[in-house]
């Protein structure tokens, strides 16, 4: 989700225009992904529904697709929570990226255009960029979207569309288990190395890069978990500020 759409809602609010349930959802992934709403944290019906303006209603919709999504975890007369899942689920996320990611990179080897080697390049450029001035946020927005446009260019889609699903779950386990005195999960030389396998046509290399870059987040990781408290209005309430 690109900062042009959070730009557009604010807009929509401002404008007067209704938040659909579909908007909710799309933020609550976003700010999911970019490690911003942590695992464990409370979604209450109540608490969402003065945030962005809207009815319970829409928010219950909002909360079934993201339960369907494998977002959040909704049981009967319970508060929504964004998932946490366990060590064993994370270990197992990270085993199936590794297969699903290594062969959509391995089958897009030599078959990438210039266009979109070079866009994925720029987005390599920026996240290091990002780093150097200690933007994690941009820098993890970046590194994110290097992923999708690999699943977007899949030629297989049902494996990118299996890829897609899996960059949310990894992000999910990456917020939850990253050590607390670590700052950033950069790693330097990954995406660079992947995409000079790409342009190479050398698919080995580039399912071997990846595997790499996944075993090396892998091993930032603290495998226990910790309880976090996060305010809901601090992370959604400036673009609805006005609603």
């Amino acid at each position: 989700m690109s900062g042009s759409w959070r730009e557009d809602v604010e807009a929509a609010v401002l404008a007067g225009e209704r938040i659909s349930d579909r908007q909710i959802v799309d933020r609550v992934r976003h700010a999911v992904l970019t490690q911003r709403l942590p695992p464990g944290t409370r979604l209450p019906e109540v608490s969402l529904g003065e945030i962005f303006g809207v009815s319970r209603s829409v928010v219950r919709k909002a909360l079934t697709r993201l339960a369907a999504d494998h977002v959040i975890d909704q049981r009967p007369n319970q508060v929504a929570r964004i998932r946490a899942p366990s060590i064993t689920e994370t270990r197992e996320t990270f085993a199936a990226r590794r297969l699903v990611e290594g062969e959509v990179v391995a089958l897009l080897a030599g078959q990438v255009d210039a266009e979109s080697l070079d866009d994925l390049a720029r987005e390599a450029a920026c996240e290091t960029q990002a780093h150097a001035r200690r933007d994690e946020p941009a820098r993890i927005e970046h590194s994110l979207a290097i992923h999708h446009r690999l699943a977007d260019l899949s030629s297989n889609r049902v494996l990118g569309a299996m890829l897609t699903d899996l960059i949310l779950r990894t992000s999910i386990v990456i917020a939850l288990y990253k050590r607390p005195s670590l700052a950033s999960c950069y790693l330097a030389e990954d995406h660079p190395r992947l995409l000079e396998a790409l342009r190479d046509g050398n698919a080995e290399g580039a399912r071997s890069a990846v595997v790499k870059h996944l075993d090396s987040l892998l091993d930032l990781l603290d495998l226990g978990p910790r309880a976090t408290e996060t305010d809901l209005k601090a992370i959604f309430g400036a673009a609805t500020a006005d609603a």
